[in-house]
């Protein structure tokens, strides 16, 4: 693209609820970027009754000192891709990245990113995730981009989008895997879609998206499985909808 990297802006969104344990975490990883260009960080709170708020305003002069552009909003909303769709609203970026409160991210990866974004002109990019289990355990889900759609190979966490993808696509509200069928969607275009083979991020087992009872498991299987058939899959991916349900609860119970 013949852009230098600190010409681009990068937004990041965190998305928290009652989260004062762990977002310090995630804001470590944010003040840790190597990357030295303009970064906007929007944290989207949904009215925590916790100290969530109060630890982002101590939060605040460290992010001044490291000219990130921290911007705090704190209202009721009606789930968590409601809450990321609002705080899309509130982004400026050339390119939008998303981590969660319980997440975090690795030092390079927004300096990564923008070295692909300048490569490439992606419309969306994804890279590796590492995966860390409630005993401490951790593993790499690789990414991969192939005609075969599955989720299997990508990872939401590590996932930046061109802010004007965002214009023309949001998320459903329909469900849980509200970001997967958003990437379905992205995917059935002419957007260009690369993948990063470094790990970008990290997420832990047992945050909002793992913590299931064993009840719920048959209704996230219906619904991932319909995620699939409303973009336009075979009935096929039935099967995979049941194994990562269940492999994704026996991780949280027994990691």
């Amino acid at each position: 693209m013949g852009t230098k990297p600190e010409d681009i802006r990068v937004s990041i969104i965190t998305i928290s609820m009652n989260a004062q344990d762990t977002i310090a975490h995630t804001f470590e990883s944010m003040l840790a970027q190597t990357y030295k260009g303009p970064i906007e960080y929007v944290l989207k709170d949904g009215g925590s009754k916790d100290d969530t708020l109060k630890v982002a305003e101590e939060y605040r002069p460290r992010f001044e000192a490291r000219n990130i552009e921290f911007k705090v909003t704190s209202e009721p909303d009606d789930g968590i891709y409601d809450a990321m769709n609002r705080a899309i609203d509130l982004t400026t970026g050339e390119i939008v990245g998303m981590i969660n409160a319980d997440d975090w991210y690795e030092p390079g990866c927004i300096q990564a990113v923008v070295k692909k974004y300048i490569e490439t002109g992606f419309d969306l990019c994804f890279g590796n995730l590492r995966i860390v289990m409630p005993s401490g355990k951790s593993f790499v889900k690789k990414a991969r981009y192939r005609k075969y759609t599955t989720s299997r190979d990508w990872n939401h966490p590590t996932q930046f989008v061109k802010r004007t993808i965002y214009d023309r696509f949001r998320f459903r509200c329909l469900n849980i895997s509200d970001d997967m069928d958003l990437y379905f969607a992205v995917k059935k275009t002419d957007a260009k879609i690369v993948v990063i083979d470094e790990v970008l991020a990290d997420f832990t087992i047992g945050g909002v998206s793992t913590k299931i009872p064993a009840k719920q498991i048959p209704e996230r299987i219906h619904r991932r499985y319909m995620v699939y058939r409303i973009n336009g899959y075979s009935r096929a991916y039935i099967f995979e909808c049941v194994a990562f349900e269940l492999i994704k609860y026996l991780g949280a119970r027994f990691g």
